[in-house]
C-alpha cells in the first residue's frame, strides 16, 4: 500500500470518528443547510490540507477544534453581509428550521442568542458546553485560559440577562 493510500484510508477513519464534532462546529455557526455543508467541506479540506503535519503532541479534537473553528471564524467574517441581511429577518421569522424535530422551545431560543455573539464567544461557549475545560478551550482558540475565563463568566451573564428577559 502507498503512504498516500495508506494517509488517505487513516484520513478517512479521522473524519469518521470527528464528523460529529465537525458538524456540531459548522451547525454552530451556519444555520442554512447548503451553507452549513459548504462549510463542512471547507473545514474538511482544511483538516486534510493539515493531516500530515498533524503533531501527535496535542489530542486529536484539540486540533480537529482549533482547524474547524478557524474555519468557521473566517467563513463567517467572509460573509458578514449576509450575516447582516439575516439578523434583520430573524425577528420576523420562526428563527431556525432545524433538521431535529425534537429541539425545544428553550434549547431554540438558546441557539438564538448564541447567534448573537461574536464568533470567538460563539465558540468559547460551544466549548464550554461540550465540557472542555478552561485550559483546553485556551489552547484550541489560541487565547490564554484567564480570558477564556472572563470571556465565558460575561457570555453567561449576557445569557442570563437574555433568558430572564425572555421570561417576562
Amino acid at each position: 500500500m502507498t503512504d498516500a493510500k495508506l494517509q488517505e484510508e487513516q484520513f478517512i477513519d479521522f473524519l469518521e470518528n470527528n464528523k460529529g464534532l465537525i458538524v456540531k462546529v459548522a451547525g454552530i455557526y451556519c444555520y442554512d443547510h447548503d451553507e452549513r455543508r459548504d462549510l463542512i467541506q471547507d473545514i474538511i479540506l482544511q483538516l486534510w490540507r493539515a493531516f500530515p503535519k498533524f503533531d501527535s503532541a496535542y489530542a486529536i479534537s484539540t486540533w480537529t477544534y482549533r482547524i474547524a473553528l478557524n474555519v468557521s471564524i473566517s467563513y463567517l467574517r467572509k460573509n458578514t453581509t449576509r450575516k447582516k441581511a439575516i439578523a434583520e429577518y430573524q425577528h420576523q421569522l420562526d428563527f431556525v428550521q432545524w433538521d431535529n424535530q425534537f429541539v425545544d422551545e428553550r434549547l431554540e431560543q438558546l441557539y438564538q442568542f448564541i447567534d448573537f455573539l461574536q464568533p470567538i464567544d460563539k465558540a468559547i461557549i460551544m466549548l464550554h458546553f461540550d465540557g472542555i475545560k478552561n485550559k483546553e478551550i485556551a489552547e484550541i482558540l489560541g487565547l490564554n485560559p484567564t480570558n477564556v475565563s472572563t470571556k465565558l463568566q460575561r457570555i453567561k451573564e449576557k445569557l442570563s440577562t437574555h433568558l430572564t428577559t425572555l421570561k417576562k
